[in-house]
């Protein structure tokens, strides 16, 4: 009997209705949910999902202002499902056979540099603010920035443990210069933290960076890689006021229209707590246009059998409640780690667009920070992706 308990697996969501907890049983309620979503990441990476959506050929179609082109439109199963993993402690997550050597933690308190490229945290923290250039074209660096339990495009980067993760936020040192690299990538966004609550607004140098930032779609995946690893780190908190940031730009102010989707289909769905979720969702749902084809709403009501036909709105719906992590799968994540911001009606930020199109052919042209090495396993990871259906960003391995 041991054997066979130690062996069960946990049935994985099989679309995006049992993903996506959002809004309950058709609930418009602002009360905390009893579930919080808390949990951390798992090997199965956004890049992994991405790779089997085939998002660029069919997620994307022109709307129009007639309802008739919103069946043409659907939300991505596995961004849902693999934000759903993570929000959900990644129930089949299997330990890591590598010894813990708490590398992610011994990087952020200087005592190791990042590998390949030798360099300590208090040089990226000192000398690499402001230097764009570095940032944007340097690929190795985010994945010890920001670790997560994924395995991202630095293969030298080491994945995080729960173990680790309980002695990162324990460590004073490392959560300081934790919250000091987060300041550094905002700034290269264009965004300046504020205080030690998270808030955020636009820094001196916004409509620079906005205009990068809305054309260099790489981004977008390197912003979800920093939401959740603020949700593993303890700074759950801090992500809802920078994706209402995104929102408002995007939808309001039409500074950032290319993140769109990013915001709704990812950067929201970080964030561990259904009722924040719903405050943003609600937020998006009125300013995004056109209005009919917003995708992330409560589910209509059923009428007589349910849907209509064409299930126009079932697909972006979530009605069905995701399954609760079972006994045997306890949560990993710290309770203390699913509290929302004291501005709880902020919104996520995005993760939509697509890969630069250099990397998108398989190629590398643009991305001179890259050392040999990290090229060519790129490279080589590139046409691996290219070869079959392209996902909706033509990203291949998360940043």
């Amino acid at each position: 009997m041991g054997n066979l308990v130690g062996s069960w697996r946990f049935k994985e969501p099989s679309t995006v209705e049992e993903c996506d907890s959002t809004w309950g049983s058709d609930s418009e309620s602002d009360e905390p949910a009893a579930e919080d979503d808390s949990g951390i990441s798992d090997s199965v990476s956004q890049a992994e999902s991405e790779r089997a959506a085939g998002h660029a050929g069919d997620s994307s179609p022109q709307l129009t202002d007639s309802p008739e082109s919103v069946p043409k439109m659907k939300r991505s199963f596995y961004a849902a499902r693999d934000l759903y993993k993570y929000r959900h402690s990644y129930p089949n997550y299997k330990k890591s056979r590598q010894p813990n050597e708490y590398r992610n933690l011994r990087f952020y308190l200087n005592k190791i540099p990042l590998v390949p490229d030798g360099i300590y945290i208090e040089e990226i923290l000192s000398k690499w603010r402001g230097d764009y250039d570095k940032l944007e074209h340097n690929h190795t660096y985010i994945q010890w920035l920001f670790p997560l339990r994924e395995q991202g495009l630095n293969f030298y980067a080491h994945e995080l443990t729960q173990d680790e993760i309980k002695e990162f936020q324990s460590t004073r040192e490392a959560k300081r210069r934790f919250l000091a690299a987060y300041s550094l990538m905002l700034d290269f966004y264009g965004i300046k933290l504020l205080d030690k609550s998270g808030n955020v607004a636009r820094a001196p140098n916004w409509q620079q960076r906005f205009q990068h930032l809305n054309e260099s779609h790489h981004n977008y995946l390197r912003i979800t890689r920093i939401l959740k690893s603020l949700g593993e780190l303890g700074y759950e908190a801090f992500k809802a006021p920078l994706v209402r940031l995104f929102l408002e730009e995007s939808l309001c102010h039409n500074t950032l229209p290319n993140m769109q989707h990013s915001i709704l289909e990812y950067y929201v769905y970080t964030i561990r707590l259904p009722a924040t979720r719903r405050r943003l969702l609600r937020y998006a749902r009125q300013h995004y246009r056109p209005a009919h084809a917003f995708l992330w709403g409560p589910p209509p009501k059923r009428r007589s059998g349910g849907v209509g036909a064409g299930g126009s709105f079932s697909a972006g719906g979530s009605g069905i409640r995701a399954p609760a992590p079972t006994p045997e799968q306890p949560r990993r994540g710290e309770d203390s780690t699913t509290s929302t911001s004291a501005s709880s009606g902020i919104i996520v930020s995005s993760h939509d667009a697509m890969m630069c199109q250099d990397l998108a052919g398989g190629g590398l042209k643009g991305c001179a920070g890259l050392g040999s090495n990290m090229a060519g396993l790129e490279g080589a990871l590139m046409l691996a992706g290219a070869r079959g259906e392209r996902n909706e960003y033509n990203e291949i391995v998360p940043l």
